[in-house]
């Protein structure tokens, strides 16, 4: 499980990596479930990120797997093209969301927006190496 204090710690380190990248970002963190546990929108985040970071913190408790990782998999041809179409919530794929595990099980997954996508993927990798 996530706690607050947890996703507090998290969201901090994500803070920290915003300032040494120069750009900022919201970052999300959500329980399995795909419930918020706790954001952050830093000064001047696009409003947009509110919503990225969030889907894609989504996306990967859903996915079990950081959204990087599930971008080939929604290419035209690939197994999961046009599988977004499917869902009733929406889904991301582009980097920024990894999920976390606790002794093997899924316990949430942090997201990050604001920044390019390899970017976002660097503030969510912080934040969860925070946990």
């Amino acid at each position: 499980m996530i706690t607050l204090a947890a996703a507090e710690k998290a969201i901090q380190a994500g803070k920290e990596k915003s300032a040494e990248l120069g750009v900022a970002f919201t970052i999300t963190v959500v329980d399995a479930g795909t419930h918020l546990i706790a954001a952050a929108r830093v000064d001047g985040a696009a409003l947009a990120a509110v919503e990225t970071s969030h889907t894609k913190a989504r996306t990967a408790v859903l996915f079990e797997q950081s959204t990087q990782d599930l971008v080939p998999a929604v290419q035209p041809g690939a197994p999961l093209f046009g599988i977004e179409a499917a869902t009733r919530d929406p889904l991301a794929f582009v980097p920024g969301g990894i999920p976390v595990f606790e002794n093997g099980a899924l316990v949430g997954a942090i997201g990050a927006g604001g920044g390019t996508p390899d970017q976002d993927h660097e503030v969510a990798a912080a934040a969860v190496a925070a946990l």
